[in-house]
């Protein structure tokens, strides 16, 4: 799912701060306003591509796309702190 199919830029920046903000509070880790919408965005795409890899589909909507955010965002914030040990 690209950033912002099915829902306008306005929508996929409040929902992918959520998702971003929801993957922040679940990894226990501290980025910002500005990362968790980027994280949440950018995270969106990420799940959909590696799901579509296996044959998952999460489905259409602001509600797939806060799930793909949130476990996009929960991968990136994981190899994030990879990196930096």
């Amino acid at each position: 799912m690209e950033a912002g199919a099915g829902m306008g830029w306005i929508a996929a920046i409040l929902v992918g701060g959520v998702a971003g903000w929801l993957a922040e509070m679940f990894m226990k880790s501290n980025m910002g306003v500005l990362m968790n919408i980027i994280l949440g965005i950018v995270g969106a795409v990420v799940a959909n591509a590696i799901l579509g890899a296996i044959g998952v589909s999460i489905g259409t909507g602001w509600v797939a796309y806060l799930v793909a955010g949130f476990i996009g965002a929960c991968i990136l914030i994981a190899i994030a702190r990879l990196f930096r040990r």
